[in-house]
């Protein structure tokens, strides 16, 4: 009975994150999701699994592994519990990861990471979501990001885009700080 409660909650917490984040937006999903892939993935790597081994040990495939960690797909409610049982963490954790601001914590400061190293992580955003984080940035940042990808039309893509709610450019800056903070070692680190 015990077991049908904590799936029956991994299911709520799971729809209610989903409903939250669908705003009419998909954008915002595949973000979010671009987050969530790259923790479940610090989580494997950190506690020195390979993808089949984290399988093995959920009875699943490499490939499901695989498509969580690319942000194709997000593990089942079932698996979430497994998941969040052999690391020791909440469900909201993996949905919602709190990554410590280690390195920035105020969009403004991206200048301070190295070009090649930000590039990476800002190439992870759609153009919109990240023209949409720098409506609410100084000239400064807006020409340093402008000169990094000198391809995008940024003006077009800012009127395409028209007014929006600061909340939303918030939560996409917020978005971009935490793939920043995320720990530099994750990329380095072995399948």
């Amino acid at each position: 009975m015990r077991n049908w409660y904590l799936l029956f909650s991994a299911y709520q917490i799971l729809y209610s994150y989903c409903h939250t984040l669908y705003n009419g937006s998909k954008e915002g999903i595949f973000m979010n999701m671009n987050i969530i892939s790259k923790y479940l993935q610090f989580l494997r790597k950190s506690n020195n699994y390979t993808q089949d081994d984290l399988a093995k040990k959920l009875g699943i495939s490499r490939q499901a592994v695989s498509k969580w960690e690319t942000g194709a797909a997000i593990p089942d409610p079932e698996v979430l519990l497994k998941i969040s049982k052999l690391y020791n963490v909440t469900i909201n954790d993996i949905l919602e990861p709190k990554i410590q601001p280690h390195r920035i914590t105020d969009f403004e400061q991206i200048s301070t990471i190295s070009e090649k190293e930000l590039k990476e992580v800002l190439e992870q955003f759609d153009t919109k979501s990240l023209v949409t984080a720098l409506m609410g940035a100084s000239p400064e940042t807006n020409s340093f990001c402008e000169r990094m990808f000198p391809d995008i039309d940024f003006e077009m893509i800012r009127k395409s885009i028209g007014r929006i709610r600061i909340e939303a450019v918030e939560d996409m800056q917020k978005q971009i700080i935490s793939m920043v903070n995320l720990p530099s070692n994750l990329n380095q680190m072995k399948k």
